[in-house]
C-alpha cells in the first residue's frame, strides 16, 4: 500500500473529522473535492510541517512524500481563520513557518502541535482566542435552522465564508458519500436513488468532475491513492437532493 488513511467523526460543533495518514512510498494521490478547510501537520525523515488547506472546488492530483505520518484536522463548514477565510484558500494552501515536532505558528502565536486524539484540545484553544470563526447565519442553516435575513444575504455570506456557493457544498458533499458508498459495495442504482441523482449519467460526470474516479474504480479499489476516507459516510446528513 502506498497510502492509508484512517478517519474518526468528532464531538465538536466545530470540527467535521480527524484524519491521519501514513505513506510507505512515493506515490500521486487523487485528490477529492471537500467544502472543508483544514489543518494539517506531517513529519518525513525527522523533520516536521504544518499546512492550512483550502476547501477545494475540484479533484485534482498531488505528490506524497515517501515515508510521511500526517495528522489532519478537517473544520466544519462555516468556520474560518480570523484575517484569512476559506474563501481565500479555495483550492489552494498555505504551508506554516517554523515548525517543530512540538510546536507550530499560527496567526503570530506558537500552539502545540496535535495528535488524533487531542485535535479538539488545540481547536478549543484556537476558538477561545478569536483565530478560529464561524458565521453564524452558516452555521444555523447547517443546523437545519433559518436565519432572518434574505436569500441573497444568506449566499453572499455562505460564499464569502466557505468560498463556495450553497449549491456547490451540497453537490461535493453528495457525492463524496456517494463515492463511499459505491466503495463499500453498494449498486450504482441504489446510490442514484439514495442520493437523488437524474440517472447513472449524471452521478458519472459528478464523480468524474469531483473524485476523479468511476463508479467501477471505486468498487473494485483501482485508480491508485484516493485522498477519501472510505470507512465513513461523511457528511452523509448534508448529502441532500439538489
Amino acid at each position: 500500500m502506498g497510502l492509508t488513511f484512517t478517519t474518526r467523526a468528532s464531538d465538536s460543533a466545530w470540527v467535521d473529522a480527524v484524519w491521519t495518514s501514513a505513506s510507505e512510498q512515493v506515490t500521486t494521490m487523487t485528490s477529492v473535492a471537500t467544502p472543508c478547510w483544514g489543518l494539517v501537520f506531517w513529519e518525513q525523515r525527522g523533520r516536521s510541517y504544518a499546512s492550512v488547506t483550502g476547501p477545494e472546488s475540484r479533484t485534482g492530483t498531488a505528490p506524497v512524500p515517501e515515508g510521511a505520518t500526517f495528522t489532519g484536522i478537517e473544520f466544519a463548514v462555516g468556520t474560518s481563520l480570523r484575517g484569512l477565510p476559506a474563501s481565500s484558500l479555495l483550492d489552494s494552501g498555505v504551508e506554516l513557518p517554523d515548525t517543530t515536532r512540538r510546536t507550530f505558528q499560527l496567526d503570530r502565536t506558537r500552539w502545540e502541535t496535535p495528535g488524533p486524539d487531542d485535535a479538539e484540545a488545540l481547536v478549543d484553544r484556537l476558538v477561545r482566542s478569536g483565530v478560529v470563526i464561524r458565521d453564524p447565519v452558516v452555521a444555523s442553516l447547517r443546523q437545519g435552522r433559518r436565519y432572518e435575513v434574505s436569500p441573497r444575504t444568506v449566499e453572499r455570506r455562505f460564499r464569502t465564508a466557505t468560498g463556495l456557493t450553497q449549491g456547490a457544498v451540497r453537490q461535493i458533499e453528495r457525492v463524496r458519500a456517494a463515492a463511499v458508498l459505491l466503495a463499500r459495495g453498494v449498486p450504482v442504482a441504489d446510490v442514484v436513488g439514495t442520493l437523488g441523482y437524474f440517472d447513472e449519467p449524471h452521478l458519472a460526470r459528478a464523480l468524474q468532475r469531483y473524485v476523479g474516479r468511476t463508479a467501477r474504480q471505486l468498487r473494485d479499489g483501482a485508480g491508485g491513492a484516493l485522498a477519501l476516507p472510505l470507512d465513513t459516510v461523511d457528511q452523509l446528513d448534508h448529502a441532500v437532493r439538489v
